[in-house]
């Protein structure tokens, strides 16, 4: 693409299949939607387009409220991209175009037992403990919690502010467990939040209640406006335009637009552990710390073994690389069961990998229902690093005081699993 011009449509045909490219260049940044069908009926070897409005989509968000532009502005919106993304709804028909959007390309495999070795235990767990803890006293760890989204999983209430062992709710816990691991390290450990409008504001008035120490910082993820299946700008039921966060994804370019991560770097740091605020079995843990670092790779992913219902981000060979696909990425016929564990959405990532790494954000469009009507989304996904950045993979326990996987989705899974996970505070010296 030269200058400030339109995307780029670019159709190759060969061995029977159909690649379609759709590339926005805007800020130095690149959204690439690269993706394939397999061989298929003629109807499918063009991708036919419907006409889009660009300049009723430019009016409506020159409309928007000024508050919401600014803030939209701050928090990672691009308008060009934005506009590339409502054009792209008009490029044939919606299951051909996701098909095409989501789907990786060439071969997938499954991986081999190697690549997906288990948690050290004994005496290698210890040799690498002693690495992981020489790691944390000379302040190489950050700690980084997402905690943003739309606050809608439990009766719209904050997840991070539910209580989860007695009175301490999921964010007093993740203190506690800071202070534990900064009292061994015998420094302050960085404890970062990713909020999002919807948690934000909450999230900072719980820390200031509970005299957070100055370590613990919060950070915004970014937001967006939702669009009409045809391009346009979609209003709710009271005529407003309707905003989200747009997805866990966000996590790079928002902590590098927070300036945390590039202090953290300049002071020494060498470490970012990523997790889900409601995951509070995965803690920090100093042979998983040692095994990352010895790695030499840029990211680590926690995998688990599959329970029956399991269902989510497997790891998977596919251009050229083991990576972690969602199910709506893989070929169709590829028997996702045939992976026996899946990610956990636990990350270790190299700090100056983290800061430094420009790649292509992927989005991917999801439809929602919104006030009864259907409004289309476009979310990026964290795992995104194993498709751009070197990645390993360990594959963590789930049982008992052992485990590192205990997500909680809704009230019912809490309740069920709030015996365990105070018997996890416990064991790790988190909670009495």
């Amino acid at each position: 693409m030269r200058g400030g011009g339109g995307p780029v449509i670019k159709t190759a045909r060969g061995g029977g299949l159909v690649t379609v490219a759709v590339q926005a260049i805007t800020n130095n940044r690149m959204i690439t939607f690269m993706p394939r069908i397999e061989p298929s009926p003629k109807k499918y070897r063009s991708i036919s387009r419907m006409a889009f409005d660009e300049s009723k989509l430019a009016a409506e968000l020159d409309a928007l409220p000024a508050d919401l532009k600014a803030r939209m502005s701050a928090l990672g919106f691009v308008r060009a991209d934005f506009i590339e993304q409502a054009r792209s709804l008009t490029m044939g028909d919606q299951k051909t175009r996701r098909t095409l959007r989501n789907r990786v390309n060439g071969e997938v495999r499954v991986p081999a037992e190697t690549d997906l070795p288990a948690a050290p235990i004994g005496t290698e767990a210890d040799r690498l403990a002693a690495i992981g803890l020489s790691a944390l006293k000379r302040g190489a760890l950050a700690f980084c919690v997402m905690a943003g989204g739309m606050a809608t999983r439990m009766g719209g209430v904050v997840k991070a502010l539910v209580p989860v062992i007695g009175q301490a709710s999921f964010l007093d816990v993740r203190l506690a467990e800071n202070r534990r691991f900064s009292e061994i390290a015998g420094r302050p450990i960085p404890l970062w939040l990713m909020t999002s409008e919807a948690t934000d504001h909450k999230l900072g008035t719980a820390l200031t209640h509970a005299n957070a120490p100055a370590r613990v910082k919060t950070f915004m993820q970014n937001v967006s406006v939702r669009l009409n299946l045809d391009g346009s700008l979609f209003k709710d039921a009271a005529g407003h335009p309707s905003t989200y966060a747009t997805g866990h994804g966000d996590l790079p370019d928002s902590l590098r637009r927070s300036g945390l991560l590039d202090t953290f770097v300049k002071s020494g740091g060498e470490v970012v552990w990523i997790t889900n605020v409601d995951n509070l079995g995965a803690t920090i843990d100093l042979s998983i710390l040692g095994a990352f670092l010895e790695s030499k790779k840029d990211v680590m992913v926690e995998v688990c073994p599959k329970v029956a219902g399991d269902k989510g981000g497997i790891p998977a060979w596919a251009e050229g690389k083991l990576q972690v696909l969602e199910e709506f990425r893989l070929p169709e016929g590829f028997d996702a069961t045939r992976v026996r564990v899946f990610n956990t959405n636990t990350f270790l990532v190299r700090a100056s990998a983290l800061l430094e790494a420009r790649y292509a954000s992927r989005y991917f469009e999801v439809e929602k229902t919104v006030d009864g009507a259907p409004a289309i989304q476009f979310e990026r996904l964290l795992q995104e690093l194993t498709a751009n950045l070197p990645a390993a993979y360990m594959s963590i326990p789930r049982e008992e005081t052992a485990s590192r996987f205990e997500p909680i989705k809704d009230n019912d899974e809490l309740e069920r699993r709030k015996p365990n996970l105070a018997a996890i505070a416990k064991a790790r010296g988190i909670l009495p």
